[in-house]
Parts: C-alpha cells; sequence; structure tokens
C-alpha cells in the first residue's frame, strides 16, 4: 500500500492527476514509435499493470470475418487462458459492453452472475476482484473492449481508474484496429466449420480433427450422444471437401423397418417385391460423387451389415431384384449413439464392418462437457426463433444464464434448442426471457456443485419456494439492470417499496451499486467519443 501511495501522492488509492498524464504520455509515445500493433497492446497492458497495479489486464477484439469476440492481448493471463477468452456480442460483461458501448466496472465478481470467468484464470472463492472493461472506439464503431482486473476496491475508485481506462483505450485504438485487421490470418485456433457455434476447447479439437480429414475420402466415423450435433458435423465435412458441389445423402438407419433398409441403401428393379411398380434408385446411387451420411449405423441388422461391408470393400453393389452389379463413388460418413465395440464384442455387430467404419474416429462431446458453449448455443437459438417470430430485441435474464449453466442438459444441442424454442413463444412485452419460461424439467434437475463432472445422475428437486425465490431474483436483478442501479425506480416497478427491495435485497446478496451503469455509461459519450471523461481528468 506504501507504493501505491507513493506512486499517486494519494491515501485513497486512486492515481494523481500528475500520474494519470504521466501515465498516458508514456502510452502515447509507446503508440507513435511502435510499428508491431499487436506487441504495442502487450506492451500498454504490461505499462498499465505498473502504474495501476492491475491483477490482469486484456485486449479484446471483433473478429472482422466471423465476429467473434477474443482475447488478443493480455497481462497476466497463460496461453491456454487467453485461448479461452472467447465471446459472442452481448455475452457477459465483454460481450455486452461491446454489443452497447458502454463501459461497465463490477464491485466484486463473486456476486456478478453477468461475470463468467471465461478465461478460469480467476479462482473467485480465493481471491476478491474488482472488474473494469471499457469499449475500444474507432470510427464510431466498437472494435473491441479493455478489461483489467484490480483488487476489490470502492465504488469511487473505480469509476475514477474506469475512466482512466476510457481515454487509454480512446489512444490505443488505432492499434487495436490495425491488429484487428489480421487477427484471423494468425490464430492460434482451428476455423470454425460452417454452422458451428461455440469456442470450448473440446470443441476446439472436434474442428480440428474435421478440418483434417475433410480434403480426403476417408471414412469417418461419429460418435456421441443424441443431439451433439452427428449429421451438423458430417454436412461440414462435406461442404469442406472436393465433393462440396455434388450430393449430400443422408439416411436414418434407425427409421426404417429391417425389410425396408436395403431398397433404400441399395435401390429396387421392378417387379423385385410386391409394390415395385418402378425401378427406384437407392441411396448408394443418389450419392454417387458425393458423400452418403448414415446415422445411426448400429441400429443395422447383420444381414444388411453384410451387405454394407460389401459395398465398402468392393464399391459395387446390386439393386434388389436385379442382376447388373453399380459401382459407387461415395465417401462414407457413419454416425451412432450406441458402443459399438461393447455391440462386437455381445456379437451384436461385425467386427470387419466396424473396423472398415472406425478408419477416422471423430468424438461429438456432450452440452455438458461444454459448458463454455452453453450461453453462446443459447443466444444463437433464442436470436433464430426470436427473429422468426418477429421479437429481435429478445435476451436472456442474468438468473435464465445461471440456471442454463447449472442443466445437465441430457438431450443435448436439440434440447437446449427446444428450449429456446419455448422460450420465444412464452415472452411477455419485455422480450425477456425468465425462469418460467422454460421447461419445467429445469427446474426439477439442475447441475449440484459438488457432482463430478461426467455423474449425469447427480441431480436435486427444487421446491416451490425455491423456485419463487429463483423467480423473485431475477425479477429484482433485471429491474435493477434497466434502472440503472436506482433502487427507488426499481423497486417502483415493481411495485415494492424501497424498505422491501431493500430487504429482498439483502436476502439475495444483491448491492445496487453493481449495477450503476449511469454512473458507469452515462458518461461515456454513446458516440464513441472520449471527450466528456477525458474533461474529468
Amino acid at each position: 500500500m506504501e507504493a501505491r501511495e507513493h506512486l499517486s501522492g494519494r491515501d485513497d488509492g486512486a492515481l494523481s492527476e500528475a500520474a494519470q498524464l504521466a501515465l498516458l504520455q508514456k502510452l502515447a509515445q509507446l503508440v507513435n514509435v511502435s510499428t508491431d500493433m499487436e506487441r504495442t497492446l502487450e506492451r500498454a497492458l504490461a505499462l498499465m499493470a505498473e502504474h495501476l497495479h492491475l491483477m490482469r489486464g486484456s485486449i479484446t477484439l471483433v473478429s472482422p470475418s466471423t465476429g467473434e469476440i477474443r482475447i488478443q492481448a493480455s497481462y497476466g493471463l497463460k496461453s491456454s487462458e487467453r485461448l479461452r477468452g472467447r465471446y459472442v456480442p452481448g455475452e457477459g460483461i465483454t460481450g455486452r459492453v461491446i454489443q452497447t458501448g458502454e463501459p461497465m466496472c463490477v464491485s466484486n465478481v463473486s456476486r456478478e452472475p453477468l461475470f463468467l470467468n471465461r478465461t478460469r484464470s480467476r479462482d473467485l472463492k480465493k481471491e476478491a476482484i474488482s472488474f473494469i472493461c471499457v469499449p475500444i472506439w474507432l470510427h464510431g464503431e466498437v472494435v473491441g473492449a479493455m478489461s483489467a482486473d484490480h483488487l476489490l476496491a470502492d465504488a469511487a475508485t473505480l469509476e475514477e481508474e474506469m475512466r482512466l481506462l476510457y481515454v487509454v483505450a480512446g489512444l490505443l485504438a488505432h492499434a487495436a484496429y490495425e491488429s484487428q485487421r489480421f487477427m484471423d490470418r494468425h490464430s492460434g485456433a482451428p476455423a470454425r466449420p460452417k454452422g458451428f457455434v461455440g469456442n470450448s476447447e473440446a470443441m476446439r479439437r472436434v474442428y480440428e480433427q474435421l478440418l483434417q480429414v475433410a480434403p480426403s475420402t476417408t471414412t469417418v466415423f461419429l460418435q456421441g450422444e443424441s443431439g451433439t450435433g452427428k449429421e451438423l458435423a458430417a454436412r461440414a465435412l462435406h461442404a469442406a471437401s472436393s465433393r462440396a458441389d455434388k450430393p449430400f445423402i443422408s439416411l436414418n438407419c434407425a427409421a426404417l423397418p429391417e425389410n425396408l433398409i436395403e431398397s433404400e441403401l441399395f435401390g429396387h428393379e421392378k417387379g423385385a417385391f410386391t409394390g415395385a411398380n418402378a425401378v427406384r434408385k437407392g441411396r448408394f446411387e443418389l450419392a454417387d460423387h458425393g458423400t452418403l451420411f448414415l446415422d445411426e449405423v448400429g441400429e443395422l441388422s447383420l444381414s444388411t451389415q453384410a451387405k454394407l461391408l460389401r459395398v465398402l470393400q468392393e464399391r459395387t453393389f446390386e439393386r434388389l431384384g436385379g442382376m447388373h452389379s453399380l459401382h459407387a463413388d461415395v465417401r462414407i460418413v457413419t454416425a451412432t449413439n450406441r458402443d459399438l465395440e461393447s455391440m462386437v464384442k455381445a456379437g451384436q455387430f461385425r467386427q470387419d464392418l466396424f473396423y472398415r467404419l472406425n478408419v477416422f474416429p471423430i468424438f461429438l462431446p456432450p452440452l455438458r462437457a461444454r459448458q463454455d458453449d452453453i450461453l453462446p448455443l443459447a443466444n444463437h437459438f433464442l436470436q433464430k426463433f426470436a427473429l422468426a417470430a418477429g421479437r429481435e430485441d429478445a435476451r436472456l435474464s442474468l438468473a435464465v444464464m445461471d440456471m442454463l449453466q447449472r442443466y445437465r442438459w441430457p438431450g443435448n444441442i436439440r434440447e437446449l434448442e427446444n428450449a429456446m424454442e419455448r422460450a420465444v413463444l412464452l415472452l411477455g412485452r419485455e422480450n425477456l426471457v425468465l425462469p418460467q419460461h422454460l421447461p419445467p424439467a429445469m427446474h426439477h434437475h439442475v447441475l449440484k456443485e459438488d457432482a463430478p463432472q461426467g455423474d449425469v445422475c447427480q441431480v436435486l428437486s427444487i421446491s416451490l419456494q425455491d423456485r419463487l425465490d429463483e423467480l423473485e431474483r431475477a425479477c429484482i436483478v433485471d429491474a435493477l439492470t434497466v434502472h440503472k442501479g436506482h433502487m427507488g425506480h426499481a423497486a417502483a416497478s415493481l411495485g415494492l417499496t424501497e424498505r422491501i427491495m431493500a430487504l429482498r435485497m439483502k436476502k439475495y446478496g444483491l448491492c445496487y451499486k453493481d449495477y450503476r451503469k449511469a454512473a458507469h455509461g452515462e458518461a461515456a459519450p454513446r458516440d464513441g467519443g472520449p471527450g466528456n471523461l477525458q474533461q474529468g481528468l
């Protein structure tokens, strides 16, 4: 603390005006003499950490090609933590700052549901941290955000340092813009295949595998629980291959009875069986020179498995009732949610066929194993259904965000998509998704905090009082958010007295200072200029 007082000349923990000006002068010199913009951002964060005693700092930029938000420069973060710093607009504090163009600060991140700790660089149970995040404006657009971790500080200190960071962000705007132009070219993460949402570590491994095998004609075996996106992966493989302009044919092997599956796969001649009034091409013929996706391949009978094996080995087949062999130039992609190795041991699946299919296996992780992707996926589906319903400004409440991340998602992405579709249908005039808009199952089964990561059975039931408390807390949080921490206005909007409002906030551990966006955002001009803030230094 003595060092801090010596630096600032003040005993309240804030930099003096002379120290602020000295820091800004050093940063301006750094920007003027440097040609490596990414290195400039790194050095600027280190300089700020030295003067402001920040614990960590980062600069996140919006990808010009994908719109994704990711950390481009950092201080105090490991490379693995930095790679995890990925967001979509509106997600978490960083995403919301970039979406709204208004700065935010949180006095204690452990009490802020909007703070995601996406990098997992902080131990929120041991560290008392305040967080500041300001937008980086250039030419009237937000190109990114600058954020900083601070030792727990009072609101006045945080507001003053937020004003300083806003001016620093203006100084670094051109450097950030130059770095943004090349961020996709130098990204250490694989490109995300078309149609996928999320950048968790588990999914980045999937993206790498998909992009690695897509250009070849190798048979790919997709494994994973129902609803994890196996057909989407198959389509991504086809789209990234040299066969992209050829047919993509899909067949769910579990959807047809055994007496029809062979006709669907190989086709039939006229008169091959009762009702066969004309020649019909099978899926192999329809997929010629393209890709054939066989979903739920574990449901095939042993006799059909033998015929499929022959096609894979010899690339020839006959239609039912036919005598002539047909050639099949088809790339095979198969998928199942069953354990084929166990089925082979039990004699339920041919071992030789398993080896033919299992050339390049790719495992699609369940949604519960990719926690970082839950909110991006939820926002993606919410916007999709809201747009179709003419509710473009629909958003998730903080309580719903928390529920989505605590739920186990036995139905995976398909269940999440259905939940968001249902929520849009139940939206009120405020276009805010509240806990009561989610399916009843999500109120009864949530993740235990001490449950093992892979244990899907560790659930607890929520009583009626718990559900009412959850709804009440969500309403209070959203009222405070809308009214920027003004307790009187928030209480009035809920039909409560200020005394009752204060008691309810104490019950749920809420602090109005955490929602004082008026103090945070109104000082920042909406046109992106730093003028008013600069006058306050």
